[in-house]
């Protein structure tokens, strides 16, 4: 693996199967010292609910420990110093940084400077951790990590983004089904306005939040534009009879799924959200045990 994690294309899909097998270990709650002598800082710009709980636990968990920093006492990157010079005063402190950040080229500039490993725990391009989550949860239900098909309904935002991506490594087709205005700006991502078309033969079904509006007007635009592409009973029928159902949460209920869908049998929602922990503790896993081996390495060189 490389030092830094910024995007789902920054593995391959050897490293994948890879990180998943070591995930499913971590499965059962593993604890172990791996992380011993270790301090990771938590950079969140963006409030959290899962991320931070799952990584603050998931380092615990490895025997490291764990410090944690919000826009209130860091600043947003790049607003109280330059990227980076924050990146090359915290990477002097701490021996990984976890950054959930808006603004994925400032987290770009920030890997950079840094001479600690970067994982990028979402921005406004990817939110890779949450796709590793994804496939171990898909593994689990379907047995398979490519030949079925994905539909993700409603913004093409950054969830869509990386699963699109990991689509092309794993080999799944994906398909993005929404209003032409709220495609991304990808031409070779498989985008349909036709949700009836996209959702046949679906073998999963994924949501997310229509966006985190302040104007009242904006709001109303999009609920009347994405609501045609609902997660409800109606077009969750369009698929495959044993499709599951996918949501990194938090879930709108009644705007973007409706909650007969999210609490069905179908739903992996929960296991979903729960395996975000043992993929955040094999990608750290991986990620240390790779630095040590460069470590042992170089000094061999050296010597």
């Amino acid at each position: 693996m490389q030092k830094n994690f910024l995007s789902i294309a920054d593995i391959s899909r050897d490293e994948i199967l890879e990180l998943l097998e070591v995930a499913n270990t971590q499965k059962k709650r593993v604890t172990s010292e791996i992380l011993k002598g270790k301090n990771i800082a938590l950079l969140f710009e963006k409030e959290s609910l899962r991320t931070k709980a799952s990584f603050e636990t998931g380092i615990h968990e490895l025997g490291g420990n764990v410090s944690y920093f919000s826009a209130i006492e860091s600043g947003r990157l790049g607003e109280r110093e330059s990227v980076e010079d924050q990146a090359r005063s915290m990477s002097r402190f701490f021996d990984a940084i976890v950054a959930r950040v808006s603004d994925h080229v400032a987290l770009e500039k920030f890997a950079s400077a840094s001479s600690s490993p970067v994982i990028n725990a979402l921005t406004n391009r990817e939110n890779p951790c949450q796709i590793l989550a994804d496939l171990l949860t898909i593994k689990e239900r379907l047995g398979r990590l490519n030949d079925f098909k994905m539909v993700f309904l409603g913004n093409g935002n950054n969830i869509a983004l990386s699963l699109a991506i990991a689509s092309e490594i794993m080999g799944f087709e994906f398909v993005l089904a929404g209003p032409k205005k709220y495609f991304l700006p990808y031409n070779q991502i498989n985008q349909t306005e036709d949700i009836d078309s996209a959702l046949q033969d679906a073998d999963v079904v994924y949501t997310d939040i229509w966006g985190n509006n302040t104007d009242k007007k904006e709001e109303a635009e999009k609920f009347t534009a994405f609501l045609p592409y609902q997660l409800n009973r109606e077009n969750l029928d369009k698929a495959k009879k044993d499709a599951i159902v996918l949501h990194c949460l938090p879930a709108h209920r009644g705007n973007e799924i409706t909650s007969d869908v999210m609490d069905s049998t179908q739903s992996a929602v929960f296991d979903q959200s729960e395996n975000r922990l043992a993929a955040q503790k094999a990608l750290l896993i991986k990620i240390f045990l790779n630095l040590n081996t460069e470590t042992h390495q170089n000094v061999w060189q050296i010597s």
